[in-house]
This record gives structure tokens, C-alpha cells and sequence, in this order.
């Protein structure tokens, strides 16, 4: 009996017309996201919670989505935007890093050129960040010194203002980069506009030696410093000074005593950039301090006349602290020994006494 009943369900069953459910979808699980994409560059997230069967959806608009890569030039222009504006310390870091590579090369990547590099990256020897300011160096020493010296008059100018910076760190960066640009640089840095006076006058204010007070109470001036310095830092700050005055008053190369090499000084046109740029035929009237002092001479009179006799006793003073200090006070010494001991006084006065007449 159930196994007859049994037989006609299944054979009905056969016949009968299924029925089909429209407008209803089968439930997705709790924790199902759907990836869909959107048309024109956009795409939504939608996820819907276990509990309460919310939605939460991510729209971003205007995504472009290709399959080849930015090409060298790109990126490099890129790093350089980060290295310059960004605000984070890590993408300064890796973006100087990422162009230092670029600019070890053989040959090197530089679609912008040295001085769009400098231009954009000197404002990063105040940076607020050790690690940037120390990729900032290593990404200096591989620009070719060349190019370099034409732009070495923008470069001393942000030297300077690390130099006299609140920060001990910075400050003693900005010397590091300093010590670069003596080594690819050391003529042009002396002889710039602001070269010479300029620096000597940041060394001093660096150093806490006070020239307008060196004749009367120069032993207590020299501890009147912008901040205080341990023996290291001042050893330092000293051993700097002393390189950039061997820089400075450096006995300059003789021209041979013949007839060819006369002409040739005389009627050679010059080939850097500029080359009248002493004569300061266009511009603002300079300054004694924003002065370019093309020759030796010229350096010594004004060193003479205006940080000699200053330096000389803040010197004395150092040598007598021995230790780290006192080595590089008697080295800076022997640098004032050899670059002044035969400067005229005579003449120096002679020439002054003109000036102040005129």
C-alpha cells in the first residue's frame, strides 16, 4: 500500500511544472565583500556586518588604472617634489635616497639639471630630521663639482643659516656641508658676493666671539655664545674656521714670466659664467660685507682690519683650555700664521686712510 502511494508521488512529480521564485536572491553569507567595480575609474567597497546587516561603502573617484609604469624622468621629478614639500620625515628620507641612486649612475639620471637639484633641496640643511639632513649630504657628494660652482653663491647663503641655527645638531651638519663645498669649491666660496665677510661674520656669531667687544672684555664675550657648546662642538666649529681660512688666504698660483702666458691672461675671455660679476656694473650697490674680494690681498686687508686682532685673542684663549679644543685653536693658529705673516701692516693703513679720506 505505501510503496504503490510511493510510486504515484514520483510519477506526478515528473509531470508537474516547477515553479520559479523572481525578484529574490540567495542570501549571501555574514562576511561577504563584494569588489565590483565602477565605470569611468571609480570603485565601491560594500560590506555587510554580521549583526546589524548594515552597509558601508569606499567610493574612490577619478582612479586611473594603467598597465605601464611612470618612466625614469617622471619618477625622478616625482622624488624630487617629495624631497622638497613633503611633510613626512620618512618620504624626505627616501626620496633623497631614491635620487642619490639615481645620480650614482653610470651616467647619471638628471633630467633637471644641478641647479634645479640644489635649488630645491638647499633649504634641507635646516631640516628638522637627522636622517635627512644626512642622505642630504650623501646625495651632494655625487652632483659633479662643474656644475656645482656656478651655484655655490646660493648654496653658502643656506649654509649660513644652519650655521647660526638654535639646533647644536644642525649646526654642526651645516659645517659638514661647508667642509663639501671647500673640497669641490673653495675659490668660488671665497670670492662671492658675501663669500668672505659674510661667513666670517656667522663663524664669529656661531662661536659666541663678539667683535665690536674684543678690544675691552673679550675673555667674558667668548662665553656669551647663542647656545652652550661642549669641547666637541667647538673643537669642531674651530677646526672648520681654520679650513676655511686656508681656503681664504692661500698663496695664489704665479703666472709664468713670459710673453705667451701675459697675452693669454690679458686677452683670454673667461669662460665661467659671469666673469664681470666683480665689477657689479648691474645690480644693488653692494655692501663691505656683501663685497666679492677676488685676490688675496683684498681678503687679508679686510681680515686685518676687521677680525685679526679679535680672533687672535679668542684664539689664546682656546689654546689655554687644552684638550680637543686647544689642538684645533693651535691649528687654526698656524692657519693665521702662514696666511697673514706677510701682509703688509703699512700699506693696510695706508690704503684705509685713503678710503677714509675719499
Amino acid at each position: 500500500m505505501g510503496s504503490s502511494t510511493k510510486k504515484k508521488k514520483e510519477k506526478k512529480k515528473d509531470f508537474q511544472k516547477p515553479k520559479f521564485k523572481v525578484g529574490k536572491t540567495q542570501p549571501k553569507a555574514s562576511n561577504h565583500t563584494d569588489t565590483s567595480f565602477k565605470s569611468k575609474g571609480e570603485y565601491s567597497i560594500r560590506e555587510l556586518g554580521p549583526a546589524t546587516h548594515t552597509v558601508a561603502a569606499i567610493v574612490m573617484g577619478q582612479q586611473s588604472l594603467s598597465t605601464t609604469a611612470p618612466d625614469a624622468i617622471q619618477q625622478f621629478k616625482h622624488n624630487l617634489s617629495l624631497a622638497s614639500s613633503s611633510r613626512s620625515d620618512k618620504q624626505r628620507r627616501d626620496a633623497l635616497s631614491y635620487l642619490t641612486s639615481q645620480l650614482s649612475q653610470t651616467p647619471p639620471i638628471n633630467p633637471v639639471g644641478t641647479h634645479a637639484i640644489l635649488a630645491k633641496l638647499l633649504p634641507l640643511i635646516s631640516d628638522s630630521s637627522t636622517p635627512v639632513r644626512s642622505q642630504l649630504l650623501k646625495l651632494l657628494r655625487t652632483l659633479p663639482e662643474d656644475e656645482v660652482k656656478h651655484s655655490t653663491e646660493h648654496a653658502i647663503m643656506f649654509v649660513r643659516a644652519g650655521m647660526t641655527h638654535l639646533s647644536a645638531d644642525i649646526s654642526n651638519d651645516a659645517l659638514s656641508i661647508m667642509e663639501w663645498l671647500l673640497e669641490v669649491a673653495d675659490d668660488e666660496m671665497v670670492t662671492c658676493p658675501g663669500g668672505w665677510v659674510k661667513t666670517l661674520s656667522t663663524f664669529c656669531a656661531m662661536m659666541g666671539w663678539s667683535l665690536s667687544t674684543a678690544k675691552s672684555s673679550w675673555s667674558s664675550a667668548a662665553r656669551s655664545g647663542v647656545r652652550a657648546k661642549d669641547a666637541s662642538t667647538q673643537a669642531r666649529q674651530i677646526s672648520a674656521l681654520a679650513n676655511f681660512l686656508r681656503a681664504g688666504l692661500k698663496q695664489e698660483g704665479t703666472i709664468q714670466n713670459n710673453d705667451t702666458a701675459l697675452l693669454e691672461a690679458l686677452y683670454t675671455v673667461s669662460r665661467t659664467p659671469n666673469a664681470f660679476e666683480y665689477l657689479n656694473l648691474v645690480g644693488a650697490q653692494r655692501d663691505e660685507e656683501s663685497e666679492m674680494y677676488q685676490s688675496r690681498e683684498s681678503r687679508q686687508q679686510i681680515f686685518y682690519r676687521k677680525f685679526l686682532t679679535a680672533m687672535t685673542k679668542y684664539v689664546e684663549q682656546a689654546k689655554g683650555e687644552g684638550g680637543a679644543t686647544g689642538r684645533a685653536a693651535s691649528l687654526l693658529d698656524q692657519v693665521l700664521v702662514e696666511g697673514m705673516g706677510d701682509y703688509e701692516v703699512s700699506t693696510a693703513m695706508d690704503t684705509q686712510d685713503l678710503l677714509d679720506l675719499w
